[in-house]
This record gives structure tokens, sequence and C-alpha cells, in this order.
């Protein structure tokens, strides 16, 4: 079968593997479309395996099943990370540092015509598409399912504020989830005008140009007050800054980004302190997030068609790294392996 293999952002190879072999409790997929995320861009994160086969936002068609729950030729969505739900972290409710979720995964990865999905991601990773959902739809329930958690921990409740600092794909999904979870104004910044344009078509009441004084133009559009919970989907350290002078008293900030490793970022304690603002990070998301996620796609309540700006063939993945890698031309790359 053939599967693209990553050695680095600027060389994606379309080779030759082996199909995979299921064992018991296990399914193989046809994978029909895998979304590229920013992760997989992330290259000092990723360069360290390689080379390898990526891609972990997959749905396809399942041709054999050794698994009773599910049967050959069901259309599903699989996630490669799942905890155990059996370890301390899981029962205290932090299921995504479970050690089990960090050491899951496919086989080979989601860039490929075949993926095994071994029995822990088959149980507790694994979801039948509703009928009238596309294979390019479900792509989006994983990368959903981690917004759903973001926001869950970042206390997401009708009639909240919320601005989200930065507007690539992980900005827009928040964007849509919390209008759709009734947030009464939603405000959304970039460097980006046609990032911009993208989210107030996707939800948001209002948008900010990153070079503007943020923190003042989200006062003046809330009634002098910040906003109630600020998300940061930006490793950029001068939005960051903007955030956390953004937040109101009392308020909530998710560090939805994360930065490369051993870089600090500047942290005005003594505001943040005074003001009793909450401080979150979130990682990943559990079966539960999953089916929320894919509750929320197939009930429209989120739009990820129009977030999908490219659709490549196999031989064009690294077509489709760049693009991403770039963040100038796309929004939402998605490979079809089968092409």
């Amino acid at each position: 079968m053939r599967a693209a293999v990553y050695y680095n952002n600027s060389d994606v190879r379309v080779e030759e593997r082996p199909q995979p072999k299921i064992g018991p409790g296990e399914l193989l997929v046809k994978v029909m479309a895998s979304g590229i995320c920013g992760s997989d861009v992330m290259e000092w994160y990723r360069i360290k395996k390689a080379p390898i086969v990526l891609g972990h936002e997959i749905a396809g068609f399942i041709v054999e099943s050794n698994s009773p729950s599910f049967k050959p030729g069901e259309w599903v969505v699989a996630t490669h990370h799942v905890p155990c739900y059996s370890c301390d972290y899981c029962k205290d409710g932090s299921e995504t540092v479970c050690d089990s979720l960090r050491n899951t995964n496919f086989e080979p990865g989601g860039f490929a015509e075949l993926v095994r999905v071994p029995k822990a991601q088959v149980d507790t990773g694994t979801l039948r598409l509703p009928e009238g959902m596309s294979f390019e739809e479900g792509t989006f329930v994983e990368p959903l399912a981690c917004v759903v958690r973001g926001q869950r921990k970042a206390g997401m409740k009708k009639g909240k504020t919320v601005a989200v600092i930065g507007s690539g794909i992980s900005g827009l999904i928040h964007v849509q989830l919390a209008k759709a979870s009734g947030a009464a104004l939603v405000i959304a910044t970039d460097v980006s005008q046609a990032r911009l344009d993208l989210a107030r078509k996707l939800g948001a009441n209002a948008v900010i140009a990153a070079d503007e004084d943020v923190p003042s133009r989200i006062r003046e559009l809330n009634h002098g007050k910040g906003a109630d919970i600020v998300i940061i989907c930006t490793a950029a350290l001068p939005a960051m800054a903007q955030g956390f002078r953004s937040v109101d008293r009392g308020g909530h900030v998710l560090m939805f980004a994360p930065t490369k490793p051993g870089e600090t970022v500047p942290i005005p304690l003594w505001e943040l302190w005074r003001d009793c603002v909450t401080l979150h990070t979130s990682y990943a998301g559990t079966l539960q997030d999953m089916r929320e996620a894919l509750d929320l796609i197939a009930a429209r309540k989120v739009n990820v068609k129009d977030m999908i700006t490219h659709r490549l063939p196999l031989a064009q993945t690294q077509e489709g790294f760049r693009l991403v890698a770039e963040a100038r031309d796309s929004m939402k790359v998605i490979i079809e392996p089968q092409k």
C-alpha cells in the first residue's frame, strides 16, 4: 500500500509500505480522508521520530474487523490516542495525561491507504459516522473534541463573553463552539484579514486585527469589561500578552496552543493574582469529547466544511504540508489517500 512518509516539513515522500495485519479486537480501515493538523508541521516536535507516517484526523470505512462491535463496510472515525480509564490520572479526570494516551497510536498513520486500529482505540476511540456525514467532515471529530475539552475546562457557559486570540483552524473551531454553546459575544483576533473575514463568517460577533490595541478594543466592545474567557490559539508571545491583558476580573485564560520546549512565557502574575484570573491548559480529548464533537457536527452546529480550503491526493501530501507550515494560503487541508 502507499503511505506518505514524513522526514521533515519539506520532505514528505510517498512510499510503499506493507499492509498492516490486524489482531484480536482490531480493525483495518481504508482511509478516505485525513486532515493535516497544525501539530503535524511542528518540525521540532515531529522530526525526532522521523521517518514516520503521520496523520491522526482520519475517517474511512472498515475493510476487515476482528471486533464484535464493528463490521466491514461501516463508516468510522477513530482517534490515535486513548487513555486507559483506570490509572490515577484517569480516575481524577485528567485522562489526557494518562501514560496510555501518550503511547497509543495507529499503524502506520493516517496519511496511508490503510491503517490498523489497535484494540484499545477500537474499544474507546472509534465511532460510527451518522448517516449524511461525509468522510471529510469526520476528520474534524478529533480536533473538535480537543476544543470541546478545552472549553469545558475553561468554564464555558451560556451568556459568556469569549475572546479567541488567533484565528487559525483551532481558533475558528473555538469561535464556532463558543457560539454553539450560547456565548453572548465572541471576538476573534488575527494578523490575517482573510482569517478574520472567515471568523466573522463562521459566527464571530466582532473581529480585531492583531496590530490594534486588542485589550482596549475588547473592552470597547464589551461595555468596558474584559472577556470572561480568553482562548489563546497561537504561540506568538505578543498575542499571549494581549490575551493576558484582555481577560476580565474573575475570568479564565485557556492556553490552547503550545510553545516550543524550553520557551518561557512572561506572565503578569500580579495582575492575574489581584483579579483572581484562572489559567488553564488543555491537551487532546477523550471518547466523551469525541461523542460530543460528532453530535455537534452531525447537528450542523459547527460548520466544518467551510473551513476546508484544500483537498489533495496522497501524492501531493508534501504540498499539503507546505501549505499548512506556511499558514498563508490555506485553512484546513484534507488528504485523500485513495486518490
